[in-house]
């Protein structure tokens, strides 16, 4: 059988009892590590799960999938994903391929950012497109998210953009010479993605959002330490919204009246004014 197991947003004790369960039956254990990361190393899920924990990076999973599957027709085998298997990143290409090899597959959820979103005050039937920002280049500054951005804005829905994170990542000169030296982690901050965002939104020039389009920075969602904060995008490019992992949510104008209650309390006092002149001008109560 494999076991893909979501493991929810922070810790180790964040996994389902379900999921503890199969864990504990699993001959082996892969911890996917390449699209997010949980708030501790693996040595703490190993310590919880009373088992050694393998760590499957992108090469492993999307070139070597027949190394995780080896002989899961007759053992247990888990597959870890940080969130929900199938929440903000799917992972059934592994699931198709062990179907071809005729292996049971179970798949056991969790919460994801997809859903916890939820607690930045903005209601999840009012999100329309998530988009994913990566970082920019000196040759490549992708910006085919933008057209979903403004079909959200055109019909007033929030838009939720996650962050990339670089991890196990080999540089261009280190890729070109066949060496296996990876960088250090990276993760993006929700000032970068700000500023991308703009500048796309200069050199597109479709006012889909602008300076004073509202947002909201979200961190370290699902934690002890998660915090929000909201303002306009010009203001929020100045905050420090500390340690990883960032995401941002763009407000979109329908922004229901209980839902202003609850961003507003996010708001620094220091930008309060600005956020009630912009809600009164820009957005729909």
């Amino acid at each position: 059988m494999l076991y893909v197991i979501g493991l929810g947003l922070s810790d180790e004790r964040d996994i389902t009892v379900k999921g503890l369960d199969a864990v504990k039956s699993c001959e082996r254990i892969y911890l996917e590590a390449y699209t997010s990361i949980l708030m501790v190393p693996k040595e703490k899920l190993e310590e919880f799960y009373g088992k050694p924990v393998i760590v499957a990076d992108r090469e492993m999973v999307e070139s070597d999938s027949d190394t995780i599957l080896n002989n899961a027709q007759n053992v247990n085998v888990a597959f870890l994903v940080v969130g929900d298997p199938f929440g903000a990143t799917t992972h059934t290409d592994l699931v198709l391929r062990a179907k071809e090899l005729n292996i049971p597959v179970q798949t056991i959820h969790n919460a994801s950012i997809m859903n916890a979103i939820g607690a930045c005050g903005l209601q999840l039937y009012n999100f329309g497109q998530t988009i994913s920002m990566v970082w920019f280049t000196e040759t490549w500054r992708p910006d085919s998210w933008y057209d979903r951005v403004k079909e959200n804005r055109d019909i007033g829905l929030h838009t939720l953009c996650l962050l990339d994170i670089k991890v196990k990542e080999q540089s261009l000169e280190n890729m070109a010479r066949g060496r296996l030296i990876y960088e250090p982690p990276r993760y993006m901050t929700v000032n970068t993605c700000l500023e991308q965002m703009l500048e796309i939104e200069e050199t597109r020039g479709d006012k889909a959002y602008g300076p004073e389009t509202l947002a909201i920075g979200c961190v370290r969602l699902g934690t002890p330490t998660q915090k929000f904060i909201s303002g306009t995008m010009a203001q929020l490019l100045e905050e420090d919204f500390g340690e990883p992992l960032h995401s941002l949510v763009l407000i979109g104008r329908r922004m229901h009246i209980m839902e202003t209650e609850i961003v507003r309390d996010f708001c620094p006092e220091k930008y309060r004014e600005k956020f009630d002149e912009i809600c009164k001008r820009d957005y729909v109560n």
